[in-house]
């Protein structure tokens, strides 16, 4: 099998293929990593990859056609490689997040996410890229350095799931696994033209997730296709006694629902789509207009009636999202000073100092940057002022798509980004890097499911579409994904 082949295999392809005895698991690990040596994977190039061991992932493989051998199935993700973001705990990879402060790290523990695909016969081959701790919008915040796009290695992956991304864009992984705190999956998916997943929170464990924002962090997947993608939700799905925040709210099989109506002429008949104005602003990039527009053309062709819904206090969406996180971020990442993990100063006469010394050269600008914002917000006399105030519009966002899908929309379709994939290194103000996730971060918030998905190109670059449903109609989302990616065809990548 050649990498042009391996790379347009997906994984129930795959899986289907090492099940039936017609492809071995270590072939497809070998294949795996001749793709990653063919696109270029390196630090020097693509930079996606930051970590990856072959001979453990041969071990995998061997232990996975034993068992085979014995149980006589391979599971749903027989031999199928898959990549993960540095910030999700494995036994057998160093865990960094991407930060000099985690480097060398390897977790004692691996995350319920990763454990489920294992136990589904997926094998790890590569933790990838990221901003730091998550922190970004472009994975040009690693500790490592830039991820490239693969579409055109001048510009940025997307942030900050950004190596997961272009894993899958670039045939080495047909699936990975990526985190969500306003975006970080949805918004590399658009940028590498690949399909990303955001759950409902509370869907998936994040139990050995590193933690950035609690209350918004959700584990997220890639995928090149829908059909991957949801079979990989529901497998990594599920209630998790390691995580109290995790739901017990009934997993169903998303691809059972929607292959069963593939065939039909109008697979969303009977399903509203909501289309909501403040996603649509006058100066909304011509482009992404033309593709969204195209694609709302599509949904209208199988079957959905396509209606116009307002979301009113969307433009509230990154101001109160930039109190929320940074002032979890500051808490959360109190926890990594030189004494329980990773980098310890040599520096400093007391323990304060050495926390001091730790702090400031392990962490990296973006990361110091929402660390004191957070820290801020949540100091004596302006808790009240911004973080209790932020929190009460956060409701008022929530309370925006729960009016919209109590009136009988099914779902709403939106542009994922403002813009296509930016040069590396072009936005460098803070707050307009910021505004990358203006179409994504209230999805977070409000803890609805939401995906990207392929929808056409502008000037050779990838445009996504958002699709968002209520909580916990991950069935529904997929089935409007299926759909449109039906019935967009080759056009999703023109």
């Amino acid at each position: 099998m050649n990498t042009s082949e391996f790379a347009s295999l997906r994984a129930t392809a795959i899986a289907a293929r090492v099940g039936d005895g017609s492809l071995a698991p270590a072939d497809v690990v070998q294949a795996s990593f001749a793709r990653a040596a063919v696109a270029g994977a390196g630090r020097d190039e693509l930079n996606m990859i930051l970590w990856s061991d072959r001979d453990q992932a041969l071990r995998d493989a061997a232990g996975l056609a034993e068992g085979m051998a014995r149980a006589g199935t391979g599971g749903r993700l027989a031999g199928v490689p898959i990549a993960l973001k540095d910030n999700i705990a494995t036994l057998s990879l160093p865990t960094t997040c991407a930060s000099k402060i985690l480097a060398g790290y390897v977790s004692p523990y691996e995350a319920t996410a990763v454990t489920r695909l294992r136990e589904a016969g997926a094998i790890v081959v590569a933790k990838t890229n990221m901003d730091e701790f998550a922190m970004g919008s472009s994975t040009e915040n690693s500790a490592y350095g830039p991820a490239r796009n693969p579409h055109d290695i001048r510009r940025v992956t997307g942030g900050s799931s950004g190596g997961s991304a272009a894993a899958v864009a670039s045939g080495i992984t047909p699936i990975a696994l990526g985190s969500e705190t306003g975006g970080s999956v949805r918004q590399p998916a658009a940028f590498c033209g690949v399909v990303g997943v955001k759950p409902t929170y509370g869907r998936v464990s994040r139990y050995g997730l590193v933690a950035f924002a609690s209350s918004l962090d959700q584990i997220g997947t890639f995928a090149a296709n829908v059909d991957d993608a949801a079979l990989a939700t529901e497998i990594i799905a599920g209630v998790d006694p390691k995580d109290s925040t995790s739901s017990s709210v009934t997993v169903g099989s998303y691809r059972d629902q929607f292959l069963s109506i593939a065939s039909s002429p109008a697979p969303l008949d009977g399903l509203t789509i909501g289309v909501p104005e403040e996603y649509f602003p006058e100066n909304l990039d011509a482009g992404i207009r033309r593709q969204c527009e195209r694609a709302i053309d599509a949904l209208k062709s199988v079957g959905a009636k396509v209606v116009d819904v307002k979301l009113p206090h969307t433009s509230l969406a990154i101001p109160v999202y930039y109190i929320v996180a940074p002032a979890e971020a500051s808490s959360n990442l109190a926890r990594f000073d030189g004494v329980r993990y990773g980098h310890r100063s040599s520096r400093g006469s007391t323990l304060r100092e050495m926390f001091a010394e730790t702090r400031s050269e392990g962490f990296g600008p973006e990361v110091t940057r929402r660390i004191l914002l957070g820290t801020y917000v949540l100091s004596a006399g302006y808790y009240d002022a911004y973080y209790r105030k932020a929190q009460a519009v956060r409701a008022l966002i929530t309370r925006d798509f729960g009016n919209v899908f109590g009136t009988g929309i099914h779902a709403l379709f939106t542009p994922t980004t403002p813009t296509t994939a930016f040069s590396i290194g072009a936005v460098t103000d803070p707050y307009e890097m910021y505004l990358s996730d203006i179409f994504t971060v209230t999805a977070n918030l409000a803890g609805v499911p939401a995906m990207s998905i392929p929808i056409g190109r502008e000037g050779g670059l990838p445009v996504g579409g958002q699709i968002i449903a209520g909580h916990f109609a991950e069935s529904t989302m997929f089935r409007v994904a299926y759909a449109l990616e039906a019935a967009l065809g080759g056009e999703a990548h023109k």
